[in-house]
């Protein structure tokens, strides 16, 4: 933990989406839902989007002053953090998908399609998604952390690129709406009729384009939220606009993109103030859990339905009730078990002077030889949030 205040109404909808997202894996097995709530839950994979917007909100925050103080010489703890935040529990899931491709073999039964092991070592360094694969296997929503691991190795340079802080409010818009064009455009030109076409081709440009977009959300929110109340009501008018449009029929992949993102901004200026229903404790934790709500939910429905269910195409009311509650409880046991200890251990290896600095500390004096002043846009940069102010607050996880 640091010792910033957070932005509570962040992490809350970070486990509103992880929990979208199930909702989205299982919507065609529950037995008599009805017609609507199966095409609503069908949006679910949509929450993808605003996760990758989100982790750029919150990478942004928590680090681009650390390059601008440090320059590529904050690169090794950058993805030490990085790595230790996602690859633990990702390796644990896989670990428990490599068992379930196990039993199948020994029971005789052919997974090959879903479980292809030639494509192993793609999973365990995390790249399955860069273009490797040409479907989803093992642990399917693991395909997003890969595309995020591609957006933290590109982080360091967009802040060598480009600081915020330097660009003026229009541009900063501009720049936000170019790259919102830029991944429909790309999607229209490759045949996607929405975002979640294709994601073996698709998901990591998706990936970089909104984490992108995310990093100049953030940038909007620095500048706005000491005044944050006008702001608000606009992004929150902006982004009703938007599902109007996308209901009258503009394409998903131009109005989705553009509607999370004055949705996030809304979110982050109205988050801690009075009777924001996000900052609710319990929804809270649903936001700290999320991330193995979203990688554990999946393989679990696998099993559930070996275990208990007739027919996986109509699953009782009963029995979707307790898978919810098995996935809720499985993820309060991977973040608190699994986790949480992992993510501390890796985190020490760096730390330890025993371990000299653990396997991405810099070797040599290269990294210092990379000026932190160095940007390819903007005028000279106003003084830093935390001299005037004090320390930014967390957005969720670092």
């Amino acid at each position: 933990m640091t010792g910033k205040p957070e932005l509570r109404a962040l992490t809350s909808m970070r486990g509103i989406a992880a929990w979208f997202v199930v909702l989205y894996h299982i919507r065609l097995s529950i037995a008599g839902l009805p017609a609507p709530w199966v095409g609503f839950f069908a949006k679910g994979y949509l929450a993808v989007d605003f996760f990758f917007l989100l982790s750029g909100f919150v990478i942004w925050l928590s680090w681009s002053e650390k390059f601008r103080a440090s320059g590529f010489a904050a690169m090794p703890g950058f993805l030490h953090k990085r790595v230790a935040r996602i690859w633990p529990l990702h390796l644990f899931m896989l670990g428990c998908a490599v068992g379930l491709a196990g039993l199948f073999a020994a029971t005789g039964r052919q997974e090959e399609v879903n479980y292809p092991f030639r494509e192993l070592p793609l999973h365990i360094a995390l790249v399955q998604n860069w273009g490797f694969t040409g479907q989803l296997s093992w642990n399917d929503p693991s395909w997003s952390i890969s595309a995020e691991l591609g957006a933290y190795l590109l982080f360091p340079l967009l802040t060598l690129a480009i600081d915020w802080r330097r660009v003026p409010n229009w541009a900063v818009l501009a720049a936000i709406a170019a790259l919102v064009a830029l991944l429909h455009a790309t999607m229209a030109r490759g045949g996607a009729p929405s975002l979640g076409t294709d994601i073996p081709r698709f998901g990591l440009i998706r990936c970089l384009i909104e984490f992108s977009a995310g990093t100049a959300i953030c940038a909007l929110w620095l500048r706005w939220k000491a005044r944050p109340h006008a702001p608000a009501i606009i992004s929150a008018m902006i982004a009703l606009l938007i599902a109007t449009l996308w209901a009258a029929g503009m394409p998903e992949t131009l109005a989705v993109p553009a509607l999370f993102a004055a949705l996030l901004l809304a979110l982050a200026l109205t988050s801690g103030m009075r009777r924001n229903p996000l900052d609710n404790g319990a929804l809270h934790y649903l936001g700290e859990i999320s991330y193995a709500t979203y990688l554990g939910h999946f393989l679990l429905f696998v099993v559930f339905k070996l275990a208990l269910v007739d027919d996986p195409h109509a699953v009782p009311p009963i029995l979707v009730a307790l898978f919810l509650l098995l996935v809720l409880g499985s993820s309060v046991a991977l973040y608190h078990l699994i986790e949480r200890p992992a993510q501390k251990w890796v985190n020490g290896l760096y730390s330890s002077p025993a371990r000299g600095g653990g396997p991405f500390a810099p070797s040599g004096k290269w990294w210092r030889g990379l000026s932190p002043n160095v940007t390819l846009l903007g005028a000279p940069p106003p003084p830093r949030a935390e001299e005037a102010n004090g320390p930014p607050p967390r957005a969720g996880e670092e």
